[in-house]
């Protein structure tokens, strides 16, 4: 017989929904700037992103260049840390995307005996 005044334990999970926040340092006439810039925006259609384009001779541009000093333009930062320079690469920016999108989805992380089942 259960006892009546008995509390289940309560697991909370709260996720992570905000976008990911994405940097691109855009130099003037840079075709590989307009192509990451063009990819960004097909990804965000899928994932939820925050991208923000810095102009290259800006104050801001000028200080993540000397910061990262990426070897070619776009430098493009996730979070805030250094991801690539010059061509985007796509597929390796989607499988990041993918896991980070994975491991904030209910239950990530979780077997089903820990979830109760």
């Amino acid at each position: 017989m259960s006892d009546p005044h008995a509390q289940e334990a309560l697991v909370v999970v709260q996720l992570d929904t905000s976008p990911i926040p994405v940097t691109v340092v855009h130099a003037e006439a840079c075709h590989f700037c307009d192509e990451a810039e063009r990819e960004l925006a097909g990804l965000a259609e899928q994932f939820r992103l925050a991208v923000q384009v810095v102009p290259l001779d800006s104050a801001e541009g000028r200080g993540l260049v000397d910061l990262h000093r990426p070897a070619m333009n776009p430098l493009v930062l996730v979070d805030g840390a250094y991801f690539s320079s010059g061509r985007l690469p796509r597929k390796k920016l989607t499988r990041l995307l993918a896991a980070r999108a994975t491991a904030s989805a209910p239950g990530a992380g979780l077997g089903a005996a820990s979830m109760g089942r």
